[in-house]
């Protein structure tokens, strides 16, 4: 089986010839011995990892690729199997995919990483799959990486197969007019951009674009029986409440969302509804964003509850036969852009978020600034059928700029 294994590596590696990357690349090591790469389904982790071994890696003969679904590995036992390439084939760099699909992981990694100290180990798995839920703590030993999904700047670059400049947080919010000089040379860039809403947060868009959104449907489905379903050792007549409470969530604004209305709607008890959308946050297909609060008020806090970005927003509607909701979508964008950059964002009284400690209203043209009027000094509006900016409006685009 070694050289089976062996053949699948190089044959990947020979057709994993991408020019473009993913944001992460360039930040991507594996200087630590333990390295993890964690995201949702259908980020790309599979892609990085063989990248990083044909650019990165100079003695590729060391090193090998096993992705740990391989049905091979539901009866062979890894850590002997590591065994035999250390010692008969001198592997030294292991880039194990999948990792959370084989039995006891974490205690598997903990066995090759104390018994081969001149092994460097880099794993990737689904997002819930931290190292700091590891019952072997590996947290003290490795580094995590996490991957989100293709940027508005990504998909461009995709798209049109050219570089383009990111920004960072204070940049846009001191000088977004910088940028839209930037993109003004992009043709049709509003249309490109609501493209990207519907369809352009996941890279295997440019594999084949009439199936995008069945594909996207099929991520969903695998995330909650296949992943969710392993992971959290939950049985099988449980898993459809997921794809319910997907689908009702994908019905009513976020605002009057709360775990009561979603208890009734779906008929399951409110502690099992928040262990349930906790779950599908941590697994990339919800997003929970709670209001900034300090000190005992944290034990009354609240949350606005939306589905993890638009695409999947879009897939689930047109599946269930619901009309399209622009200003969920706006809202959606926004939090995601901004949490995939690594800012933390919480909904606010003032405006619909707060960022740091700035205040955001998010609209369309018609969006005033009635609810931030009073905190115009560390307040924006931020809307999505323009590329105009000024001192207190940036373009809601400009947002896909930020990583």
């Amino acid at each position: 089986m070694r050289d089976n294994f062996r053949a699948i590596y190089r044959r990947l590696l020979k057709n994993a010839n991408y020019v473009t990357h993913r944001y992460l690349f360039k930040t991507f090591n594996t200087q630590s011995r333990l390295t993890g790469l964690v995201g949702p389904r259908g980020t790309g982790k599979t892609t990085l990892l063989l990248q990083y071994i044909n650019e990165r890696i100079e003695r590729k003969e060391q090193c090998i690729y096993l992705s740990l679904d391989n049905i091979y590995f539901t009866q062979a036992n890894l850590f002997e199997f590591v065994d035999d390439l250390y010692e008969i084939d001198g592997i030294r760099y292991l880039f194990l995919d999948e990792v959370h699909k084989y039995p006891n992981w974490d205690q598997e990694l903990k066995n090759i990483y104390d018994s081969y100290p001149d092994i460097k180990i880099v794993f990737s798995g689904s997002s819930s799959m931290d190292l700091v839920r590891g019952t072997y703590d590996l947290s003290r030993r490795g580094s995590l990486f996490r991957l989100g999904g293709m940027s508005f700047r990504e998909y461009l670059e995709f798209r049109l197969n050219r570089s383009l400049p990111g920004i960072d947080f204070d940049h846009l919010i001191n000088d977004p007019h910088g940028l839209v000089d930037d993109l003004s040379e992009i043709g049709r860039i509003k249309g490109h951009f609501f493209e990207y809403l519907e369809c352009g947060y996941y890279p295997f868009l440019f594999e084949d674009e009439a199936k995008y959104h069945q594909k996207l449907l099929n991520v969903i489905d695998k995330t909650i029986y296949e992943d969710i379903s392993h992971f959290y050792n939950l049985k099988t007549e449980n898993l459809v409440n997921f794809k319910k409470i997907l689908s009702y969530l994908a019905t009513i604004p976020p605002g009057q969302l709360n775990r009561n209305s979603i208890s009734k709607h779906i008929g399951i008890d409110n502690r099992t509804v928040v262990n349930y959308l906790n779950i599908l946050n941590e697994t990339g297909l919800v997003c929970l964003v709670k209001e900034n609060r300090a000190g005992s008020r944290l034990l009354k806090g609240t949350e606005k509850i939306y589905l993890d970005n638009s695409n999947v927003y879009k897939a689930i509607i047109d599946e269930i036969g619901f009309e399209y909701n622009r200003g969920t979508v706006r809202e959606i964008f926004f939090i995601k852009m901004l949490q995939n950059a690594g800012e933390k964002v919480y909904y606010s009284r003032i405006g619909d978020f707060q960022v740091r400690d700035y205040y955001f209203e998010v609209g369309g043209k018609s969006k005033s600034r009635k609810q931030i009027k009073n905190d115009l000094g560390k307040s924006f509006l931020v809307k999505d059928d323009t590329l105009y900016s000024s001192n207190n409006t940036i373009a809601l685009p400009l947002f896909g700029f930020l990583y």
